[in-house]
């Protein structure tokens, strides 16, 4: 069997001969472009390569850290410590503010403290989005900086 332009009747002929498969690589091609091979290896092979790309492809970790309106300035340098560790292992960071009941009222505190978490992690990561208000959460994600 040589490599040519064959009319379909003759190349499902030589497949059937050689005992494999004839698969349609290119439909929308004219004539369209069809290959002799065996289907189930080329399927095989193709989830290899799908398999192979997917375990090199970076896995984005989030993590979050949960403070209250009135977080008292201790658990505030407790929480940014860990913030600091999270970012230089180069995971993402969700920092938010959680607003039970009534306090809800404390908004602009909230928002302060998410922004001097912000200014204080500057040299960690940057701000990906601004705190945002979504129900009883303010939230607020910052990206680690490239590792040189």
């Amino acid at each position: 069997m040589e490599i040519g332009v064959y009319p379909i009747s003759k190349a499902l002929e030589i497949a059937k001969d050689l005992e494999v498969d004839l698969v349609e690589i290119s439909p929308n091609a004219t004539p369209p472009v069809c290959k002799i091979m065996d289907y189930k290896k080329f399927v095989y092979e193709q989830k290899k390569r799908e398999k192979a790309l997917k375990s090199k492809a970076t896995k984005v970790i989030i993590k979050e850290i949960r403070f209250g309106p009135n977080t008292d300035d201790h658990d505030y340098q407790f929480k940014k410590k860990h913030a600091e560790k999270f970012l230089g292992e180069g995971a993402k960071l969700k920092a938010f503010v959680f607003f039970k009941g009534r306090s809800i009222i404390y908004k602009d505190k909230g928002e302060i403290l998410l922004l001097r978490l912000a200014q204080d992690l500057e040299e960690y990561g940057k701000v990906e989005q601004m705190p945002k208000l979504e129900g009883k959460r303010m939230t607020m994600f910052i990206a680690p900086k490239k590792v040189k």
